[in-house]
């Protein structure tokens, strides 16, 4: 299992459009795809349960990656994040 944090610096936070690259971006691994913010858990591979986070500029949320090409996956979404979010 890989972990990381990332604090949100987009000024309108996961909006629509970086909520739906992030599910694309997670789709393509096989690996569980967890992204967690104030206690509240989502699946990053669909699109309603990140958006129900609520996650705004300045939070601090916490990915969890679990599964047979986590290494690659987590390096993978930690980059698409700190290029789009």
């Amino acid at each position: 299992m890989k972990e990381f944090t990332y604090i949100i610096t987009d000024p309108n936070g996961m909006h629509a459009r970086p909520a739906g690259a992030l599910v694309k971006a997670t789709g393509a691994f096989a690996s569980k795809v967890t992204i967690e913010k104030g206690g509240k858990s989502a699946d990053a591979k669909r699109i309603m349960g990140v958006m129900t986070l609520g996650i705004k500029n300045g939070e601090e949320v916490k990915v969890t990656i679990e599964g047979e090409d986590e290494e690659a996956a987590a390096a993978e979404i930690e980059a698409f994040m700190k290029a789009n979010l």
